[in-house]
């Protein structure tokens, strides 16, 4: 058992979550998109809006893949005054 795998288990036990339902793969292939095409301290914040949205009940699959294409669709250079149009807020699929 990896460290990943060990820590995720404690840490499901300390709060209380099926393990089952932490799905690391896509929270950290969320974080790699959002650290690459948007910016390093964007991945973090966007993993916590992601358990946000999945604990209010939104599904995180098809939550993990609307993030993924907004950070896909950013275009950032690095330069704060250069980014697309904030979409609309979009209801809860």
């Amino acid at each position: 058992m990896s460290t990943l795998q060990r820590w995720l288990e404690a840490a499901c036990a300390e709060l209380g979550i099926e393990p089952a339902t932490a799905d690391a793969r896509i929270v950290l292939d969320l974080a790699r998109d959002v650290a690459h095409q948007v910016d390093r301290p964007a991945a973090p914040v966007t993993a916590y809006l992601l358990g946000v949205a999945v604990g209010r009940g939104q599904p995180l699959g098809a939550t993990a893949e609307r993030l993924t294409e907004l950070a896909n669709g950013w275009a950032g250079s690095g330069d704060d005054t250069e980014h697309p149009q904030v979409p609309q807020r979009r209801p809860p699929a």
